[in-house]
């Protein structure tokens, strides 16, 4: 895409260093020049400039494949196809993890352990290939200030007693989170757009972003047209750069979601005619008043951006579930859980069962349960 980096185009170091100290930085920058400006900036003969703009246009392209080479890569040891959850029953669902070189989102109301899942991720991303891992670092984008250094640590020490046993390794885990705090919309496309330079410096192996509401609820009421037309092209946005860094590095990306309130079956039509009230709803029940209901928010533009969707609900007050709401590769299976120091616990075997209600295969429209009445932790 055109915001690749121009120093991962292959070009030698020298002229890199040229085209930066005109600020050329992208590949986007670099065609925006005429061949003059190249020439003067390069002090490239012309041949070797129409090479320079050619390799940079080419870049920009979508990649093309073969399914023969996308086999082969799953089993190349520098790019694990799966990023193992370290929970058995989902991994086994998912035919090893979360799948990298993907988006996988994770959509829920308040209390039900979004972000308490992506602090355990974050943990395991750390661990070494023997244990598991990726062995990198993580780029962690907290929109609403819910990571918590201490809970990484508590997390870490509780799962993984053993490895995490004297200071230094904890030193090694909290060295290669890098948290950024973001808290308005264009800050974090900004983020996003120079996230490429941050992952070839920092060996960053899974990008976090949670959540992918928070900022456009809080900006755009989707209640008017024309804001509704300007957030769908932010997400638009958002999601194309996320899904180039997942395939560009073969990485995983998490975006966490929240949950959003459809009002009557008489505003169905509308990609999203929500009500921002992520709580509405009871303990065993979907429904609320009137025939609405509560999903996924961001609509059905959103839920389409993303390869893999798990919406996490509430079952009683101690035990929530886990949906594979949409997957290429694992069926509609539930799986109960619990939130405990050591992070997400399973409690026992998924079984595919079938959607909770009657709209079709769409993932976008499946509801989800909720609770209000206590304040557990997001």
């Amino acid at each position: 895409m055109s915001s690749r980096k121009v120093q991962r185009l292959g070009l030698e170091p020298t002229v890199v260093e040229r085209l930066k100290k005109h600020n050329v930085f992208t590949c986007q920058d670099l065609l925006s020049k005429t061949r003059l400006e190249l020439l003067k900036i390069t002090g490239m003969t012309e041949p070797r400039v129409i090479n320079i703009l050619q390799v940079s246009s080419e870049a920009c392209l979508p990649r093309r494949t073969t399914a023969l080479s996308m086999l082969t890569r799953t089993n190349e040891d520098e790019c694990p196809a799966f990023f193992q959850t370290s929970l058995r029953q989902l991994d086994d669902v998912l035919h090893g993890g979360l799948p990298a070189g993907t988006i996988t989102e994770i959509a829920g109301p308040p209390g039900c352990g979004k972000t308490q899942f992506c602090i355990m991720l974050t943990l395991l991303a750390t661990l070494p290939r023997a244990m598991g891992g990726l062995d990198g670092a993580v780029a962690y984008i907290d929109t609403e200030s819910a990571f918590t250094a201490e809970r990484l640590v508590e997390v870490a020490r509780c799962r993984f007693p053993s490895h995490f046993n004297q200071d230094a390794s904890f030193v090694s885990l909290t060295s290669r989170v890098h948290i950024y705090l973001e808290s308005t919309c264009s800050s974090l496309l900004s983020r996003l757009q120079h996230l490429e330079e941050e992952l070839i410096t920092k060996g960053i192996r899974l990008i976090i972003l949670d959540s992918v509401a928070s900022l456009v609820r809080k900006e755009f009421d989707s209640s008017h047209l024309s804001n509704l037309a300007a957030r769908t092209n932010l997400l638009s946005k958002q999601a194309a750069i996320l899904k180039y860094l997942a395939e560009s590095f073969s990485i995983p990306v998490i975006v966490t979601n929240q949950v959003t309130t459809r009002i009557g079956a008489q505003r169905a039509s509308l990609q999203d005619p929500a009500v921002d009230e992520g709580s509405a709803g009871t303990v065993d029940d979907c429904r609320g008043d009137g025939g609405s209901y509560v999903m996924a928010a961001l609509g059905n533009t959103w839920s389409h951006s993303v390869n893999t969707r798990l919406i996490f609900q509430y079952l009683d007050e101690s035990r929530r579930e886990v949906l594979v709401a949409k997957s290429p590769i694992a069926p509609f299976v539930s799986l109960v859980y619990t939130i405990q120091d050591k992070g997400i616990q399973l409690e026992d075997a998924g079984e595919c069962i079938p959607p909770t209600v009657n709209l079709g295969t769409d993932p976008g429209l499946q509801k989800i349960r909720v609770r209000t009445s206590l304040p557990l932790l997001q």
